[in-house]
């Protein structure tokens, strides 16, 4: 049985005139369809509606509706409470490729949602710590680089503790399925379908020959920097964090947390094909 939804948050690109519209729009129908409606802080006063506002960190609605590009989505899915409420995520980005409708099915979207008409995408989540200080769970990627420009990162791989690899790189990444398709593809990591249980160590730019490695999902990665002695390690591009010591360590595995997508049907090889990968290869 369909969970009823009887409250959403609403997040939209505050830089973009027609996210801000919709937001709006969709505001009054879900307030006709008796749903309770909360808008993130950042759009108060620009929708054309007295409503209620919301901090994304206090964002305890039944689920979300972000109206923006994947950045959007990466930018919710790092603030909001845990566990997270699901999201339907509506295209106004570049590519979207997370996103799931277009703006002009949004209120469609929204009637099937409210009739249950719809399944979940369960995304996994990275636990990130780093010297020990838990960070924001990652659902795209977590990366390490040196806190300059071009300057490389001296690291050794540890799974499970084991010593297994030396990586010279300007940084090193560690994606999930759904951070597949993303910075690690562009910087030569292969793409995870959603069933592959598992995520991929990415060196960006290696001084030397290493190639990306795929681990199983159980796998706990420790990335143990020996030079420099201060890094950054930035989570889904969203969040930052230098960290310094005589040897900082960044530690991965698979967090509890999941992030949780409203679909209508699965269709990750049609997005492959018409959003990423084949566009315009027919």
């Amino acid at each position: 049985m369909r969970k009823v939804f009887r409250s959403v948050g609403l997040v939209a690109r505050y830089d973009k005139r027609k996210a801000i519209t919709l937001a709006g729009t969709l505001t009054k129908h879900l307030k006709a369809s008796g749903v309770e409606v909360y808008l993130e802080d950042t759009l108060a006063g620009k929708v054309g509606i007295k409503e209620k506002t919301l901090p994304l960190e206090g964002m305890k609605t039944d689920f979300i509706i972000t109206i923006g590009g994947d950045g959007t989505i990466l930018r919710t899915g790092v603030a909001i409470p845990k566990p997270e409420p699901p999201i339907l995520a509506v295209n106004m980005g570049i590519r979207g490729f997370l996103t799931e409708v277009e703006p002009e099915q949004a209120i469609d979207a929204v009637n099937r949602i409210l009739k249950g008409d719809y399944t979940l995408q369960k995304c996994m989540k990275l636990k990130v710590e780093a010297d020990g200080t838990s960070l924001p769970d990652a659902l795209n990627e977590v990366v390490a680089t040196a806190d300059e420009p071009a300057k490389l990162l001296y690291a050794k791989i540890h799974a499970h503790g084991e010593h297994i690899l030396d990586c010279q790189a300007d940084g090193m990444m560690v994606a999930t399925q759904t951070g597949s398709t993303g910075y690690s593809l562009s910087a030569g990591g292969p793409v995870l379908a959603p069933g592959a249980n598992a995520f991929v160590l990415t060196p960006i730019c290696p001084l030397n020959m290493f190639h990306p490695v795929v681990f199983p999902s159980d796998t706990v990665l420790t990335l143990q920097i020996t030079k420099p002695q201060r890094i950054l390690v930035l989570i889904d591009g969203k969040y930052r964090k230098i960290t310094q010591s005589k040897q900082p360590t960044i530690t991965v595995a698979r967090s509890k947390n999941v992030t949780s997508f409203i679909r209508f049907r699965q269709d990750f090889y049609h997005r492959l094909k018409s959003r990423l990968l084949f566009k315009g290869t027919e």
